[in-house]
């Protein structure tokens, strides 16, 4: 791939590994290829295609949901997470996060870099036969138990919080279930004090200790 329209951000901390596995990068791929702090923000007018391989070693999940809330219709990133630690980790990683591609912290930079490959050329997912198999299951299992009653959250309530578990904005929220953001804002402090929490990321973790949370909504394909 040879392209000046579309760029690499890694986020990690700068140091001499991150450097060498950016030197890699850029000979494979010919475009831009950088560094970013998990709290730094791009720039919202780039019309730049991005891919963002957030490093897990070093980004928590709050840097790992800034770098989400970052995805706008005037940006466009490509978000995947590498030097996870197993299917456990990804699948945590997941219930949180829109991620387009997962890499493991065994994988190969040939294996990366051919999943950054892939990532590029297509709207596909990079993830593992095995990994997306347990995601379908999961996705299954939320479909029988989608409305069960919890903490006494209403019907409404529960939607949005499976919504707000896959990583809906307010205004998404919104829009997916035809009511205004006020109202979603209204519901979500509801939420928030049923189940005694403070924010969303508390929230999400709730959710997902106590319901479960659904999947990414991405067109499902293999990077095997």
């Amino acid at each position: 791939m040879n392209d000046t329209t579309a760029q690499i951000v890694l986020v990690t901390d700068h140091n001499p590994q991150s450097l060498l596995f950016i030197n890699y990068i850029q000979e494979q791929f010919h475009c831009p290829v950088s560094i970013a702090a998990p709290t730094d923000v791009l720039d919202a007018n780039a019309t730049t295609r991005t891919l963002v391989l957030m490093d897990a070693d070093h980004v928590d999940d709050n840097a790992m949901q800034h770098w989400q809330d970052q995805v706008t219709q005037s940006i466009e990133l490509i978000l995947t997470a590498f030097n996870l630690r197993d299917e456990e980790h990804a699948l945590e990683v997941l219930s949180f996060m829109h991620l387009r591609g997962v890499f493991y912290r065994q994988d190969s930079l040939e294996r990366i870099c051919k999943g950054i490959s892939r990532l590029f050329e297509s709207d596909e997912l990079w993830m593992s036969r095995p990994l997306m198999t347990r995601l379908i299951e999961f996705s299954r299992r939320q479909q029988l138990n989608a409305y069960r009653p919890a903490c006494g959250l209403t019907q409404r309530e529960m939607e949005i919080i499976g919504l707000l578990g896959s990583g809906a904005s307010n205004m998404e929220i919104a829009e997916r279930l035809c009511v205004s953001e006020h109202t979603v804002k209204s519901h979500l402090y509801n939420v928030f004090k049923k189940i005694r929490v403070s924010n969303r990321l508390q929230a999400v973790n709730w959710a997902r200790q106590n319901l479960g949370t659904p999947p990414p909504r991405h067109h499902t394909s293999t990077g095997s």
